[in-house]
């Protein structure tokens, strides 16, 4: 459904607009178009059927683009997986996901799960086929992908997502950021995210040219931009800090960039002057959403003023976000509770997890984990997550997983883990380890340990250890309230 909606509107409207440019190749939304049809015919010769799971562990490239569109057009259901995860990990996932295939690059890497269909694709490239591809599905509920989310367990969680999801996001992306026929988009943040899905699909749906750099880093952003004319990109605080601190910022044409939107976390009045600066044509606009969601609430270019820098916005028209209490009330202007919402873009479930999808959900309302309130302007405040889940440098890392790891290793008797604020990633993951009686152990060997079963962005940045024991709730749970308080104090809210 969401092909015929977006690649192939772009097929009726802007048959020879550039689609995808990378370094000197061009290629239209027509060349696209068949392009892609080769692609889905080859997959099909390689034995895919409508609802077979194919994994994408790449960088970010046009060949991406490419399968994820093959993907929609089938019914396969494409399952990005995050390049920064340990084999380990990624092993997890795909004996959750049981992808028919996976194609990944050789720099990313291996797992040891083996797939009928193995392709590396910067040594193998796909073959692609001449036969005709049949004609692209029309189902709004059909999953799109399954975008993984750690689990709380330390086991992941497939978050499924529908066609119409993605195509309500669109709508909801261009009511933010709008698009523009004739514009670039740069996928710089990494592409497995859940913020790339929508990107994919909507810049076909308005005419714009994508590009695509396959690691960010402040140069070759600062190229691409001046290169491609760049319109339109989005990234995470930690990326905007980087690039302001950019020695060379100046030397650069980047007067083309209109619109930067960014999440993970608020950002501070210096940094946005810094940008505004150096960007003078730039509109930002903070998103606020989850992986279950997508897009929820949005702080407009024109809302960045010094009352409302730490708000994530309000919701656009077609999202209901409200905020209730422990009894599923809603609760008054100002008051505290969870954010929960409804809407076209909100999940269907978690993949094989019935009764986690249960109980993400409250009288046909999702529950975000996140405690906020909303002022009588209907701006929305996070103020902390009842998840148990740090964000640093815009990627989630769930507490449970990282405990999990450190308690594997003999000499620990007990951990807890949770995000301090750092100026640079927003939070840091930090352990606090109780040690078993006679035993030693060094924080660099503690995150030694880590790194074999995790990835690099969710090891401990910071080792704490206590001769005595953590402080517990009358149940024995370990009241990590205490351990942070120490860390936040000062700080406007208890998460990055």
């Amino acid at each position: 459904m969401i092909y015929t909606q977006t690649v192939e509107r772009a097929l009726r409207y802007y048959p020879q607009h550039t689609a995808l440019a990378a370094g000197d190749k061009r290629t239209t939304f027509q060349e696209g178009h068949e392009r892609v049809e080769r692609v889905a015919a080859s997959l099909i010769s390689h034995g895919f059927v409508r609802g077979d799971r194919l994994a994408l562990l790449l960088p970010n490239e046009p060949e991406y683009i490419e399968l994820i569109y093959a993907s929609s057009r089938l019914g396969v259901i494409a399952v990005p997986l995050n390049t920064r995860l340990s084999p380990t990990e990624i092993d997890h996932v795909l004996a959750d996901a049981s992808p028919r295939g996976l194609i990944r690059h050789s720099s990313l890497p291996v797992p040891s799960v083996r797939l009928p269909l193995e392709l590396v694709l910067d040594q193998e490239p796909l073959e692609v086929a001449n036969e005709p591809a049949p004609a692209a599905i029309y189902d709004p509920e059909a999953i799109l992908a399954l975008v993984y989310t750690s689990g709380t367990t330390g086991h992941p969680k497939g978050v499924a997502v529908s066609h119409a999801n993605v195509l309500a996001n669109v709508q909801f992306l261009n009511y933010w950021t709008p698009y523009e026929e004739g514009g670039v988009y740069l996928h710089a943040a990494p592409m497995f995210h859940i913020i790339d899905l929508p990107l994919m699909f909507a810049a076909p749906a308005f005419g714009t040219c994508q590009v695509t750099i396959p690691k960010f880093n402040p140069r070759h952003f600062c190229e691409t931009v001046e290169r491609e004319h760049v319109t339109h990109t989005a990234l995470v605080p930690t990326m905007i800090s980087f690039l302001s601190q950019f020695p060379d910022l100046k030397k650069y044409d980047l007067s083309s960039l209109k619109h930067l939107a960014y999440g993970g976390s608020p950002i501070s009045p210096e940094l946005i002057r810094r940008m505004k600066l150096a960007f003078p044509n730039l509109k930002l606009v903070q998103g606020y959403g989850l992986t279950e969601t997508g897009f929820l609430t949005g702080l407009a270019d024109h809302e960045h003023t010094e009352d409302k820098l730490l708000s994530c916005g309000r919701p656009c028209p077609g999202i209901d976000v409200r905020v209730l209490d422990e009894s599923g009330e809603e609760v008054e202007i100002g008051q505290p509770g969870e954010l929960v919402t409804r809407g076209a873009n909100v999940m269907r479930g978690y993949w094989n997890k019935p009764e986690e999808t249960t109980a993400a959900f409250r009288n046909g309302m999702f529950r975000t984990g996140d405690v906020g309130y909303q002022n009588a302007d209907g701006y929305f405040y996070l103020l902390d997550r009842i998840k148990d889940m740090i964000v640093t440098g815009g990627e989630n890392v769930y507490c449970g997983e990282v405990e999990a790891v450190i308690s594997e290793h003999p000499a620990v008797q007990e951990t807890a883990v949770f995000g301090i604020p750092d100026d640079v990633w927003g939070e840091i993951v930090m352990a606090c380890v109780v040690l078993k009686s006679g035993t030693a152990l060094s924080a660099d060997d503690l995150i030694a340990h880590s790194r074999r079963s995790l990835a690099n962005y969710k090891v401990p940045r910071r080792i704490e250890f206590s001769e005595s024991q953590l402080p517990k709730s009358g149940s024995g749970k370990i009241l990590k309230r205490i351990l942070r308080e120490r860390y936040w104090t000062g700080q406007n809210r208890a998460v990055g």
